[in-house]
Parts: C-alpha cells; sequence; structure tokens
C-alpha cells in the first residue's frame, strides 16, 4: 500500500498479547488516516457508556498517509492519540510531534490499538514487524524524563522513541498528558489517564522500514516547490521565527488575553511574557518535529535565579496565556518552570492554568481557604504558591484532590457560585482566546467534538485578528462549519495547525504518496463526513444541543477594559448562531444529525447504530 505500512498492531494489556491485522482499506477510502480512521476503529469497537478509565477503553495511536516518507512534507510530522475522554466522556483526539508516531509507522504499523489493562506497571516496545510488553514496576512514580532516560538506557536500541505518562496520568487526574521526547504533549482530554488506567507507562518504537510512495519523483518536485513558495515564503516567516509566542501581543492588542481566570482580555504585564522577553531571556535555538522544514518550536533555558539551567522546549502560546496571565503571573521564568513541572508530572499546561486560575479565584472571593490550600496563600500572582500547584494536582494532595478532576468537578464540589467562573465547555477547560471579542469563537468552542477547543475552529483569525466585525453573530455559524470540516480531513491527513496550507496541496500530496486521486470537493466531503461520524459517537454516548453551551462569565460578564471593553456573548447571539448551525449542518434542532445528512456522507450504517429515524 503506497502511503501506508498496510496493518495495525493490537495489543491486549490484560492478555499480554499483540498481535497485527491489515488495515481496513474501505475505512482508508472513507476517512483516510488518523483522525478519521482512528475514530471509525473507535465507533465500531468502544461499547457505548462504558467508564473512559476502565479497562474496555481503547487507546489508539494513529499516524497518517504523508508521515515517513521521502521526503517528507513540512506540515505533516505529526500522530494522534484517540479515546474517549475521562474529562468530558466525548471522544477525544490529541495531537503530538516528535517522532514516535513515524517510528511506530517505519516498524511496519499505520496504527497502535491498545485493549484491557496490565496487571502490573508496563510498557510497550514496538519493533519491526512486532511488539513486546515489558513490566516496569520500577519506574511507578517517576516523572516523564526519568522515565525516558532509563527506558533508552534499559533497552539499548539507539534512537529509541518514548511516549511515557508522569504521576498524573499514573493517579488518573483528568487532564493528564503523554509526553512524547519529553517535550511533545498530547495534551487535552486526559489522554495520559487512560493510558494510567491501563497500567501503560510508555509506548516506545524504532523502526528500520521504509514506506512506499505513488510518485517518488513528482513528490519530490512538489515538496521542493511547496517548501520554498510556502514553507520558507512570507506567509510562514513569523511562524519560522517566532512560533505561537506571537499571539501574546497580538490577543492582549484586542484585549482576548485570557487574564486572571477570564475576568479581563488585558493583562498589564503582557510584555513580560512575550516573544521579545523570551528572545531576550531565555531563548535558546529552534528545533522542529520529525524531519520538519518548518522549524517552529523553541528550545529555552533559564539563565539566572533559582531556576537556573532548567530547559524546555516552550512555552507556547497557550501555556504563556493560561499558565501566565490567566494566573496574573508576569513572572517567565516562573511559567517556564510551571511548563517544566507540567510535562515531567504529565499534565496538560491549559488545563492545568485553567484549574490553577479557578481556585485562585475561589480563594480571593473566599470560597475556599487557607485550610482548603494547605496553607498556600493562592492569590493571583503570587509565583511561590502557583508553582505548588501542579505537584498538588499530580499526586492529588490536598486542594489538588478536587482540582486533579477538572473544572467542571471543582466548580460542583465548592459550590457557592463558583460555576459561574468556571470556564469549560463539557468539562474541557477553555483555551486561550476569549470569545466576548470574537463571538464565532463561542461556537466554536461549543459545537467542537472534544468540549472547549480551539483546534477545530478558528474564527478568531477572521474576526479579532482578521477583517470580520469580531461582535455580530451573522456568518458566523458558516465560518465554523467550514473550519471544522476542513481541521477534520487536516488532522486525518494529520497535517500541522501551523501550516496554512489548502486543499489543493492536500489533495495533490496525497495522490503523489498513495496513487489515490481526490478533489477539493472530494476532501471536503471526507472531513464533513468524518465530523459526522465524531458527532455521532457523542450522540451516542448521551449528547446534544443541551450539552453545546459556553460557560456563564462569558454570556454575562462584561469586559472590563481594551477593545472588546463592555461586551458579553449575548445569549440572543449565541442561540441564533446555533441554530443556523445546525440547519447548515443538516442536523436537527437538538443537534443529531438527520438520517438524510447520514446518508448523504455515506453513514447510513453509522445512523444505524444511533438510532437516527429522522
Amino acid at each position: 500500500m503506497e502511503g501506508y505500512a498496510g496493518n495495525i498492531l493490537r495489543v491486549d494489556l490484560s492478555k499480554g498479547k499483540v498481535s497485527s491485522e491489515p488495515i481496513n482499506r474501505k475505512w482508508i477510502e472513507m476517512f483516510v488516516g488518523g483522525k478519521g480512521l482512528a475514530a471509525r476503529y473507535l465507533f465500531e469497537e468502544l461499547k457505548p457508556g462504558i467508564d473512559p478509565l476502565s479497562p474496555e477503553n481503547l487507546l489508539i495511536f494513529m499516524t497518517g498517509p504523508i508521515l515517513a516518507v521521502d521526503p517528507q512534507p513540512a506540515g505533516f510530522s505529526k500522530g494522534v492519540v484517540v479515546t474517549k475522554s475521562p474529562a468530558t466522556n466525548t471522544f477525544v483526539d490529541s495531537y503530538f510531534g516528535g517522532s514516535l508516531h513515524a517510528q511506530i509507522k517505519l516498524a511496519g504499523f499505520d496504527g497502535v490499538i491498545i485493549h484491557g489493562k496490565a496487571n502490573k506497571l508496563s510498557y510497550l516496545l514496538v519493533e519491526d514487524g512486532g511488539a513486546t510488553i515489558e513490566q516496569v514496576e520500577n519506574l511507578r512514580g517517576k516523572g516523564v524524563i526519568e522515565t525516558t532516560e532509563f527506558l533508552q538506557k534499559e533497552t539499548g536500541i539507539k534512537d529509541l522513541k518514548v511516549g511515557a505518562i508522569g504521576p498524573a496520568g499514573e493517579n488518573l487526574v483528568k487532564f493528564a498528558c503523554i509526553s512524547f521526547e519529553c517535550h511533545h504533549q498530547a495534551g487535552r482530554g486526559g489522554v495520559g489517564a487512560v493510558m494510567g488506567s491501563k497500567n501503560l507507562k510508555a509506548v516506545t518504537a524504532r523502526g528500520t522500514g521504509k514506506i512506499e510512495v505513488h510518485d517518488p519523483e513528482g513528490l519530490h518536485e512538489f515538496v521542493r516547490e511547496i517548501t520554498k513558495n510556502e514553507i520558507m515564503g512570507p506567509a510562514h516567516e513569523t511562524v519560522r521565527t517566532v512560533g505561537t509566542p506571537m499571539y501574546v501581543d497580538m490577543c492582549n492588542e484586542v484585549g482576548i488575553l485570557p487574564t486572571r481566570n477570564f475576568q479581563n482580555g488585558v493583562f498589564e504585564l503582557a510584555e513580560n511574557i512575550n516573544w521579545d522577553a523570551i528572545k531576550e531571556k531565555i531563548f535558546v535555538k529552534k528545533t522542529a518535529c520529525y524531519r520538519c522544514a518548518m522549524v517552529c518550536r523553541n528550545i529555552t533555558t533559564i539563565r539566572r535565579g533559582p531556576f537556573k539551567g532548567l530547559t524546555i522546549e516552550g512555552p507556547e502560546y497557550e501555556t504563556l496565556a493560561l499558565t501566565g496571565s490567566n494566573c496574573g503571573i508576569g513572572d517567565l521564568e516562573a511559567i517556564v518552570r510551571f511548563n517544566y513541572l507540567c510535562d515531567d508530572l504529565g499534565l496538560d499546561t491549559i488545563s492545568a492554568g485553567n484549574v490553577t486560575a479557578f481556585a485562585m479565584e475561589c480563594f480571593e472571593k473566599g470560597l475556599i481557604s487557607r485550610e482548603d490550600t494547605g496553607g498556600l496563600d493562592l492569590r493571583f500572582g503570587l509565583v511561590e504558591s502557583y508553582l505548588e500547584v501542579p505537584k498538588l494536582i499530580a499526586f492529588r494532595k490536598g486542594i489538588g484532590r478536587i482540582l486533579a478532576e477538572g473544572v467542571r468537578y471543582a466548580s460542583e464540589k465548592i459550590n457557592k457560585g463558583s460555576e459561574h467562573f468556571a470556564l469549560h465547555v463539557k468539562g474541557l477547560e477553555l483555551p486561550g482566546y476569549d470569545p466576548r471579542g470574537s463571538v464565532a469563537m463561542a461556537l466554536a468552542y461549543a459545537t467542537s467534538d472534544r468540549g472547549g477547543c480551539h483546534m477545530r475552529a478558528w474564527p478568531v483569525g477572521y474576526e479579532a485578528f482578521g477583517k470580520l466585525d469580531p461582535f455580530t453573530p451573522e456568518g458566523k455559524a458558516q465560518l465554523v462549519v467550514n473550519d471544522q470540516n476542513f481541521s477534520s480531513i487536516k488532522f486525518s491527513l494529520i497535517g500541522c495547525d501551523f501550516y496554512s496550507i489548502g486543499y489543493p496541496t492536500m489533495a495533490r500530496l496525497y495522490y503523489l504518496v498513495t496513487g489515490i486521486e481526490v478533489s477539493e470537493e472530494k476532501l471536503k466531503l471526507i472531513g464533513e463526513r468524518i465530523w459526522n461520524l465524531v458527532r455521532a459517537f457523542n450522540v451516542r454516548e448521551g449528547f446534544t444541543r443541551k450539552d453545546d453551551t459556553i460557560p456563564p462569565r462569558i454570556t454575562r460578564d462584561p469586559l472590563i477594559s481594551g477593545p472588546a471593553k463592555g461586551h458579553v456573548v449575548s445569549m440572543e447571539d449565541f442561540t441564533k448562531m446555533l441554530d443556523e448551525y445546525y440547519d447548515l449542518r443538516g442536523w436537527s434542532k437538538i443537534g443529531i444529525p438527520t438520517r438524510k445528512k447520514m446518508e448523504e456522507l455515506g453513514l447510513a450504517e453509522i445512523a444505524d447504530k444511533i438510532k437516527v429515524n429522522n
């Protein structure tokens, strides 16, 4: 199979057995790879209503067809982890960089589907044509960095790539992540907790195979062309030279930078944590994911103070926003330390920053006390207390026992009106773009398949950063639909979100690699099909319109300064957008795909399984 390894690796941890099977070619035609293909396996094999932290849940590592080919097109160097989320009970797909996924594919597998639960803490070693399950009880409680170094030394395999969980995953923190090569995270939705629930400490891989492509000469020529004209062109210059930290200033200037638990969209200390500060104080060099010419990631090192010598990849914008301004922290070195702790302990920085800020607001409002926090003065901006929170969460100690469940649970536990400022959708904490300054982002968050997420649709680029009015609902539903369909096919090819690619380029690359001809319209159809498949999964789990909501703070508390001062997302505007969105999607008024729409997309079988009759 050109572009594909052709096999799926099955791992039954309960029985301690591994096996291989041919990839489902019919599903490739319909869902391509990555998100779409993994979603189809998950829908088919996962029983409805299971506990995400039970052995019955599946943990799927999936690659894309344009990965690990020669030459490697820039922007297609990522992998995805798919499962049922313990944070939201929805479908979740979480993407990661590094090289582990490429090694899995070069070892002969397009994906790894993990079942069951190991009797003792174990790791998976994937090598050419097979895999073994090994016990590592000695690594219990160890951080990601120590785990990675141990496994690389223990196996003696040169260039072994490692995806590991830290104590947070072992302790089933609902927003635990998986860290790949220490610095690349599959962060959102608690995929690390699912891995921990299976007693699986790490997945490791080394492959020496080769992926055949349909037109090697044509691929070389086209990759040279797009690298010169697109990747190395002016459109991606800031991506290459700065990376995501550029959004600190951009968001602050338009008033949508989350500040002190989304109480405001302007942070008075933004210049202390922006790109200029990073470049001056901690930047070392640029680096990249697997064979990617984009080279967009930043290696940084703290050069002075109590954390001198600490090195990470990052911090990225979401970390700067959620663990920085959102916590009232204007100390760049402290943010790097927080980032390092999250990476090593295995925590998603977006959710960790969000729940920390929530706890800070509860503390300042007198809803929790020093007795609740174990003596911590948990006010906004206090670095010493702030840096204790990741450890408390990862080991479920003190206030960390509540925060480890996520902001939705924490607000229900604390109560006292705190649900008003619990910033989440479906249990997934909001990222770094305040929708009160970009109204379509409210719809994007509400309808995202995995909860509060900016990676499914990013209308802020057209509104706050573009030419569209960011405060009016007209035409915004179509914007969100288009972005969601596009992201679905892009994440099935597993294109990086930082590559501003279009349908024609994706279609051309897919053909040159696989020999499968697809038009722009066909790719759009596949994207829409995948989005509806995942919606069907969530509907089967009980999700409807009642869950497509936004937090009360966004609809009731006006921003207090900046260009978006005085704005909220009114329920009238939100309802108008949601109604229009369902209509454009061909869904019922309560958000369920109609049989007509499902049949149009070739999903009649899926419609039968969720009992769609309308």
